[in-house]
């Protein structure tokens, strides 16, 4: 699979980071940008680079960062089907959901709910918000979770799209 990267000034460092993770991992790992560092950049320049190149490629994957990750995910649902999600970090849910009569406390259950039901295919990381143990592990669960490809979760997705 592969997978395009895009960050900021705010989001460059630990873009770098998973850069050199992801392929360790076995991911093709393809920069969309910033190149550098420089504070003065506007996100909207690579994130949208990154939603053009996963909506012309289906079977890809987006990591995008940003200092609260909304205006990045905001960007990117711009560009037809695509469908970026935020991740804040690891929260317990107010109303976990009922998963095969047990409810969840899986504080990661957010990424999970965004790719089995959404099929989500950009993950928007608010950096201010997690720690790069958590990026990572939210990278691998939004990697390897798949969408359920259940009837209303089509249906649904349709309708946005």
């Amino acid at each position: 699979m592969k997978i395009y990267l895009g960050a900021d000034h705010a989001g460059f460092e630990l873009k770098e980071k998973l850069k050199v993770y992801l392929g360790e991992l076995g991911y093709e790992v393809e920069d969309k940008g910033n190149s550098k560092y420089e504070q003065d950049d506007d996100y909207p320049d690579f994130i949208k680079k990154v939603a053009e190149a996963v909506s012309g490629d289906v079977e890809s994957k987006g990591i995008i960062i940003g200092g609260s990750g909304q205006g990045e995910a905001i960007c990117a649902n711009k560009i037809k089907g695509i469908r970026a999600v935020v991740f804040y970090g690891p929260k317990e849910p107010i109303n976990p959901v009922d998963i095969n009569g047990k409810k969840s406390v899986d504080t990661f259950e957010i990424i999970k709910l965004s790719r089995e039901h959404n099929n989500a295919n950009i993950l928007s990381l608010g950096l201010r918000f997690i720690t790069e143990d958590e990026a990572k592990f939210a990278i691998e669960l939004f990697l390897n979770t798949k969408f359920s490809g259940e009837e209303r979760h089509i249906r649904r997705i349709n309708k946005i799209d």
